[in-house]
């Protein structure tokens, strides 16, 4: 078996656990095509009932908004699995947030996000071992929901606190989406919240939303000073990207404050790929501006983008604790797993 439908068997048997009395809805686009159709086989072959769509069938790319004609596609169809494998364009952010809400919404389907994805991320990511994943992501998360304070630093300059509050929720992202309306990014493993508050400098070398697949991992890292969950400066010495991100995040009301806080849990990922659906889940963290996918995290407000930043080679504390240092697990924190 090749790659490709081996990590595609991970997705369709491990992940989302399906099986001859399911019904699969794949939407993929032509730049992805073999990823979906990879997919739609794998899930083929264990009996369940299969369509395979195209996003170009619904629009002209970028998909400004959830299409009228998808929302009733997908309802015909009825399925109990669903899976996203497309690339990411730029201004689609709020189309894929309008998908997984409506998504959700239904609360009878398990659905696979794959926005991004490529066949270098089915063959590494997708090719984790699952259980470890799932059971690591569930020790951090139960140290991280009780936890009051974070603080973060790297050495390329990251010296970040956060403050949290508790009634916003926090999401384990594990890899498991066994039961009706379950959720989760493929390749997975972290756990994140929509923090309180925010205050430091986070210094990144992998960008979200349509800048990941434009630059990839950074030559220059992008240095984003933050007061009170706000963006306050961005400096790079690539003037011009830190404008754009700059430009970016006041595109859009709310783009410029903190909505995400994670800590990836991955720990079969051995190396940074430059693609942000596979390293937001390698060991360490990341914030993301923009929406805080308050439905899940319990935030009261939202906002039409989501830009994820990654710094590298994090050291982490949960209120003093150590959980990682340089990017690496304390060995409590990964004893018996």
């Amino acid at each position: 078996m090749d790659a490709l439908h081996a990590g595609a068997r991970t997705a369709v048997r491990t992940c989302l656990a399906i099986g001859p009395q399911d019904r699969v809805f794949v939407l993929t686009d032509d730049a992805t095509l073999a990823i979906g159709q990879a997919l739609a086989d794998e899930a083929a072959a264990t009996g369940a009932v299969v369509t395979l769509q195209r996003l170009e069938s619904y629009g002209e790319r970028p998909l400004p908004r959830l299409p009228s004609a998808l929302v009733a596609a997908y309802t015909d169809f009825n399925p109990t699995a669903s899976f996203f494998a497309a690339s990411a364009r730029p201004g689609e952010i709020a189309f894929r947030i309008e998908l997984g809400d409506f998504i959700r919404g239904l609360g009878t389907v398990r659905h696979g996000h794959m926005p991004g994805i490529t066949p270098m991320l089915m063959a590494e990511g997708m090719l984790t071992d699952y259980n470890r994943v799932y059971a690591l992501t569930m020790r951090v998360y139960e140290l991280a929901r009780q936890a009051h304070q974070l603080h973060v630093t790297n050495p390329k300059g990251t010296d970040l606190t956060a403050t949290f509050r508790p009634d916003r929720r926090w999401i384990p992202s594990h890899g498991r989406y066994h039961r009706p309306g379950d959720w989760g990014n493929l390749p997975e493993g972290e756990t994140f919240t929509c923090p309180d508050r925010v205050d430091g400098v986070l210094v990144a070398d992998i960008l979200g939303d349509y800048f990941s697949e434009r630059y990839g991992l950074l030559p220059h890292p992008v240095r984003f000073v933050i007061a009170d969950s706000r963006v306050q400066e961005v400096h790079c010495a690539d003037t011009a990207l830190a404008a754009e991100v700059w430009d970016y995040l006041h595109s859009a009301a709310n783009g410029d404050r903190v909505g995400e806080l994670a800590i990836g849990t991955n720990i079969g990922l051995t190396r940074l790929v430059g693609n942000l659906l596979q390293d937001e889940k390698y060991p360490g963290l990341h914030i993301a501006f923009g929406n805080p996918y308050p439905q899940r995290t319990g935030a009261d407000w939202t906002s039409s983008i989501h830009v994820d930043v990654i710094p590298t080679a994090c050291t982490i504390a949960l209120d003093g604790r150590r959980l990682m240092t340089a990017g690496v697990y304390e060995p409590d924190i990964l004893a018996d797993l």
